[in-house]
């Protein structure tokens, strides 16, 4: 996507050719600073720290990190360390688990001499099929977006609902949830965003709002109690969430609050679609709402907030009285029942077991 009008991805090799080079997605939106990954602990520490986040871009830093801990010992020994430090950065997207099998599958059998070259190469390939698949994802999603602008008034826009953020920032490129929008958008469909803001972390206010702009989306950020004001008065016309895991039965796991935008568009009769990449898919997990496990951050992030002040500086203030008990959930679970339709890769379907193991055969019988 772009940034200051010029291509840019959240993920690449540096020109040293095994390096591995990020946005940090923490100084975003009031500064863009790149870091140089160079060991399994930094990209650990990336992971953990949120410098980059989003259950796609998580997988393709996962399959980099093994490569780095590969380039400075190929033995097995040092491999499985390396799946066990990656596994415990972020427990909840199932993207890292599989990134974590697909690195190891191409790199088990081979001689300790080929395994950096063979890491590498299955790491790009990663990254270039999650560019892929997005882009799909966005030509499946379009015809909705479509079929709402030809029946609204000459004039008149789309309205989409996203909550946390879905686009670019949390993939390689493209994004998930923004990929049916930006699509729209480049074809010259009159779309508009309604942000959510996405407390704790604000990843909808400073990552989602900033993306749309840099790209020229027209958008509007949002408190995130505002969606349902919204739908009540007729002004969402569908919402477009990403998502960290989706079970074999259609239940989806994403940013904490998705679950309370599923209910208010249940209510107001509101289309809820979630852009679902196939690796996202866990067919080892039936209920969503016993089975996934629930990541719970520190009580900084909700007794803080970040931002700029008016001379300029960066300062985190606390917003929470001292003492108070915090209880900070990463996600929430919105059952199948509430969700229209799953934007998939190989188009849209329902939020079932039946249309999940159908369009994606191959990978339902991996998981039996």
């Amino acid at each position: 996507m772009k940034v200051d009008g010029k291509p840019m991805r959240t993920i690449w090799l540096e020109p040293d050719g095994w390096s591995v080079g990020i946005i940090d997605q923490t100084a975003l939106p009031h500064r863009l600073i790149t870091a140089r990954l160079t060991t399994l602990e930094d990209v650990a520490h990336a992971i953990r720290a949120m410098m980059i986040r989003g259950a796609p871009l998580i997988g393709a830093t996962t399959a980099y990190g093994v490569c780095l801990a590969l380039r400075a010992d190929p033995s097995d020994e040092s491999l499985e360390r390396a799946c066990t430090v990656l596994a415990a950065t972020r427990p909840t997207a199932i993207n890292l688990k599989w990134a974590l099998d697909e690195m190891v599958a191409a790199v088990r059998n081979r001689p300790r001499t080929e395994r950096t070259a063979a890491a590498y190469r299955r790491a790009a390939e990663i990254c270039e099929d999650d560019v892929a698949i997005n882009t799909a994802l966005g030509h499946a999603g379009l015809p909705l977006i479509e079929a709402i602008a030809a029946h609204k008034k000459p004039g008149e826009r789309v309205n989409v609902l996203t909550h946390c953020n879905a686009g670019w920032l949390a993939t390689v490129d493209v994004g998930t949830a923004t990929a049916p929008i930006y699509t729209a958008h480049d074809k010259g469909v009159a779309v508009h965003v309604f942000a959510d803001e996405t407390r704790p972390r604000n990843q909808g206010a400073s990552l989602t709002a900033w993306e749309l702009g840099q790209h020229g989306v027209p958008h509007t950020l949002i408190a995130d109690n505002t969606g349902g004001h919204l739908m009540q008065h007729g002004q969402v016309d569908l919402v477009i969430v990403g998502t960290d895991r989706v079970t074999a039965n259609g239940d989806v796991c994403n940013k904490i609050g998705t679950y309370l935008k599923a209910l208010a568009a249940h209510d107001n009769n509101v289309p809820f679609y979630v852009a679902l990449p196939s690796p996202t898919i866990d067919f080892a997990l039936a209920d969503g709402v016993s089975e996934i496990p629930i990541e719970e951050r520190g009580a900084e992030e909700v007794a803080t907030v970040t931002g700029r002040t008016a001379d300029g500086r960066i300062e985190t203030v606390r917003i929470a009285p001292n003492g108070s008990p915090v209880a900070n959930y990463g996600f929430d679970v919105t059952p199948a029942r509430l969700v229209t339709g799953l934007i998939t890769e190989r188009g849209v379907i329902a939020a079932s077991r039946a249309a999940l193991a159908g369009a994606f055969p191959e990978r339902a019988a991996a998981a039996e």
